[in-house]
């Protein structure tokens, strides 16, 4: 510490511009005597703490010349001479990556994940797989013709009920959903839903792949 505040002994004074070694000798001993409260002045004076929480996605460390001098490492400085190398090292913690984006991006239903990181991109949810031939065509022709144009998208052809199929993959978190059953055919239509969004929109099975690829190219994929 440099031109730091101390008691006066006295109460009510305080001592401004202290420095070691001039005003006092160095210390002995060191020690933590308090931490930090939500409300405490921020060190630029501008605000107040807030206490929040985190997580470590990444860290670095200085190794200084430790490795260098060991492998004999070194370069010429701007006067000719060797010089080792001043070595640092970082690491991003893969798995922790997961935890903090599940951290920042979910809701009751469970995880909303990002579009650059989500396990895919869309997935097709047909109602009646087992029992209707012409969904099982409609969803399958859906998910050649979106996988053709590059969108990651996976159907889910588990023959579940409904609310089965659509607690799963609101769990799991994928940004898009496309529900396709045999009303909605008679219909001519097919349910979209953005997992960010709760309100579902029907889309004309004739729009339904410009529909899909624009909302998608919207999000980011």
């Amino acid at each position: 510490m440099s031109d730091f505040v101390s008691g006066a002994n006295e109460i009510g004074f305080h001592i401004q511009g202290i420095n070691w070694g001039r005003d006092l000798p160095e210390p002995n001993l060191i020690a933590d005597i308090r931490n930090v409260v939500a409300g405490d002045p921020s060190p630029d004076g501008k605000g107040k703490l807030a206490i929040q929480r985190g997580i470590e996605v990444g860290h670095v460390f200085f190794l200084g010349t430790k490795y260098s001098q060991a492998m004999n490492c070194s370069y010429l400085d701007e006067t000719g001479k060797p010089q080792f190398m001043v070595m640092g090292c970082y690491g991003i913690g893969v798995t922790r990556l997961v935890g903090a984006a599940i951290e920042q991006n979910h809701d009751a239903r469970g995880i909303i994940w990002p579009a650059s990181i989500a396990p895919f991109t869309l997935v097709i949810c047909p109602v009646g797989w087992g029992k209707s031939a012409a969904v099982r065509e409609a969803a399958t022709k859906l998910h050649d013709e979106l996988l053709a144009l590059g969108i990651d998208v996976l159907l889910d052809d588990r023959d579940e009920r409904p609310g089965v199929m659509f607690a799963d993959w609101e769990l799991i978190g994928v940004p898009h959903r496309i529900t396709i059953g045999e009303r909605g055919l008679k219909e001519g239509v097919a349910e979209y839903q953005q997992r960010r969004n709760p309100e579902v929109t029907k889309v004309p099975l004739a729009d339904l792949v410009a529909h899909v690829t624009q909302r998608v190219s919207a999000s980011g994929q």
